[in-house]
């Protein structure tokens, strides 16, 4: 089989080559890879910035989706042709997080998803929604769960507001879960563009944060000054001290990203004053994974995505890191 990997760190160090095909084991399942996605997190492995030490070489994306080729000896869940979806974590089945649980991510800990085929463990899968392609299905193992338990850190009532940060795969996922809620959603961007876009699948009120800086106030002014209940902050520490004048007495700010460096030191008080819950998300567990599909496909939900061919991935790498695209990047692998 074909797979993609990184003998050293770098964009152009990701080479096509040879591995001989699993079979699986007791309790283990192969699956012939269709879709994989991208994720911030990937690219930031793939250049060596999210882990340097990690073991080389390595094949690199936590999200695919595929069908089910063979299962191992015991495998009773699964049989061949079901389509399914790695987990992010192999390990974080169900419960709170553990420092055991969050070991085996893919595409870090252990290998990730960009092959002809992958051997996982029998309960580290799930099934997709029936109205799903392979490509829309490969959107939702890191991003879409990111964004779905972003959106349950708040008790959002109908007459919420939420606010969204850039048109990337994260953002769009909480755009379009919030909808479900019946909120009302605020944007920032730098693309007047991508607001325009965003407006399409419901984004109610949009700023080209190229335009003005201070998109705190202008948040402010949208919420009556009252502010955001929500923040889904994807940008890091450059932009949590503007995400915490722009959210609500109360409110909360969903912590994700680490896209951006610091621009200014954190406010403290503010936090004190404003008594902000800051809920660090990281991805999700298995049970949370299944809990989505099924909203998913009770709203028929489809995600967004821009799809290329794997052996583009260099080039997909490098868009991801220009922030060019909306939504998800998938690679269609063949």
């Amino acid at each position: 089989m074909r797979v993609a990997q990184i003998p050293s760190f770098g964009i152009d160090s990701l080479e096509l080559v040879d591995r001989p095909t699993p079979q699986p084991g007791p309790g283990e399942v192969l699956i012939k890879i269709r879709a994989v996605s991208l994720n911030y997190r990937d690219l930031m492995m793939v250049k060596g910035a999210y882990n340097p030490k990690l073991k080389l070489p390595r094949i690199p994306c936590s999200d695919g989706a595929g069908e089910v080729a063979a299962v191992g000896e015991g495998v009773k869940a699964w049989k061949p042709g079901d389509r399914v979806c790695g987990t992010f974590f192999q390990n974080w089945l169900d419960g709170a997080p553990t420092p055991a649980k969050v070991k085996g991510a893919l595409g870090g800990d252990i290998d990730g998803m960009l092959a002809e085929y992958v051997l996982l463990k029998e309960n580290g899968i799930v099934s997709f929604p029936e109205h799903l392609s392979y490509e829309e299905a490969a959107t939702l193992p890191c991003a879409a769960l990111t964004a779905w338990r972003a959106i349950a850190a708040a008790d959002l009532q109908p007459n919420s507001t939420v606010l969204i940060q850039g048109t990337g795969g994260v953002s769009i996922f909480a755009l379009q879960f919030a909808k479900l809620k019946g909120v009302r959603i605020l944007g920032i961007s730098s693309s007047d563009a991508k607001l325009q876009r965003a407006s399409s699948l419901g984004l109610d009120k949009g700023l080209d944060y190229g335009e003005t800086s201070e998109w705190d106030r202008w948040v402010m002014e949208q919420t009556n000054g009252e502010g955001a209940d929500l923040v889904v902050e994807v940008g890091g520490v450059g932009t949590l001290p503007r995400s915490l004048r722009a959210v609500k007495m109360g409110g909360v700010i969903a912590q994700i990203g680490v896209l951006s460096g610091p621009a200014e030191a954190i406010p403290i008080p503010m936090i004190l004053h404003k008594q902000v819950r800051i809920q660090g998300i990281y991805v999700g567990s298995r049970q949370y994974f299944e809990e989505m599909n099924k909203a998913i496909a009770s709203a028929n939900l489809r995600p967004v995505f821009e799809s290329r061919d794997w052996t583009e991935a260099r080039e997909a790498f490098r868009e991801m890191e220009s922030a060019t695209h909306f939504g998800k990047l998938v690679l269609r692998v063949q």
